[in-house]
């Protein structure tokens, strides 16, 4: 039996070289999050990270490599060993709209990484600045019509606020100057000051504007948010447009040629860290939905491509 298990061994160099020497992981992993600490998505990395150390028993450590709208980090990992110790945690916007609005993008979202689950948004407020005097998504348009140009924030060319906004203004007809920020914080500001008409994004950055009252919720893009259940959606209010359906969303993958006992494990590690009391937390504060599965995660990416590719191109976008 002896001589037939070194046998075996020598017959499979490429498993005994994922695996070294025992059962994957035998040795620190590191999630790859393309942006800074402090972040949405970093603390996703981290969290997530920290019940895969629990669950299966080896150190994973975030390493962040910002630059690029992401592309710094993604190409790190796809240019990583295929061993399941390279894990990226990154946002729809660098494996999507980064497509289109990078030169030369050294990375191929669909050919260069295999997908592990993501987390989505439910949904993510609409809110008008207080100058508005708008209370829902007729007021606001009937404002919009009323001024010159409307002023819209936004965190980067083809970014969910900047689709937002231009299908709207296709539908209604209306004149908007997109104002493009590097991030949240200094976007919603703007909206407190009355420097923008309005904005959208994320609900952990921007409900601080709507419980001060410095802006208005006046419609959800995507689900109800749990907080304000009275509050319809943009779609309920009479917004039309695929894009509407599509979600921003954290993705966890490895590098194309990942063996697929590896995959396999950490998909179903990721999935079951959406039952752990600590990522339940992270998600209920960022009004996430739980980890979805490997065909879901795959079935989910390839339709919203298709989605946000088709609108972006409609757009004209293009690389800066």
């Amino acid at each position: 039996s002896i001589l037939a298990a070194g046998a075996g061994a020598l017959a499979t160099p490429a498993l005994n070289l994922a695996y070294g020497q025992g059962a994957y992981p035998n040795k620190p992993v590191r999630i790859v999050v393309p942006y800074p600490a402090g972040g949405q998505t970093d603390g996703l990395g981290r969290v997530f990270g920290d019940f895969l150390t629990r669950h299966l028993g080896q150190t994973f450590v975030v390493e962040n490599k910002a630059g690029g709208g992401g592309v710094i980090g993604v190409t790190e990992v796809k240019r990583a060993a295929p061993d399941g110790y390279n894990i990226l945690c990154t946002i729809s916007s660098s494996l999507i709209q980064n497509r289109l609005t990078v030169k030369d993008l050294p990375y191929d979202p669909e050919k260069d990484f295999i997908y592990l689950s993501r987390v989505a948004g439910a949904g993510g407020p609409v809110v008008a600045a207080a100058k508005t005097g708008a209370t829902n998504l007729k007021e606001f348009i009937a404002y919009a019509k009323k001024v010159d140009k409307l002023n819209w924030g936004s965190y980067g060319i083809g970014s969910t606020p900047h689709v937002l906004i231009e299908t709207l203004a296709k539908q209604y007809g209306l004149k908007v100057e997109v104002i493009q920020y590097r991030g949240e914080a200094p976007m919603w500001a703007d909206v407190a000051a009355g420097t923008l008409d309005g904005a959208s994004g994320s609900y952990a950055a921007g409900a601080p504007i709507v419980q001060s009252g410095r802006g208005k919720l006046i419609a959800v893009a995507g689900d109800r948010l749990k907080p304000y259940p009275d509050m319809p959606t943009l779609k309920e209010q009479g917004a039309v447009g695929e894009s509407l359906d599509t979600r921003a969303f954290t993705a966890f993958a490895v590098p194309a040629g990942t063996p697929d006992e590896i995959v396999k494990k950490l998909s179903e590690s990721l999935v079951l860290a959406g039952n752990d009391s600590k990522v339940k937390t992270v998600l209920e504060n960022y009004l996430l939905n739980p980890p979805e599965n490997f065909e879901a995660t795959n079935a989910g990416f390839k339709r919203d491509t298709k989605i946000m590719l088709d609108v972006l191109t409609s757009l004209g976008v293009k690389p800066a």
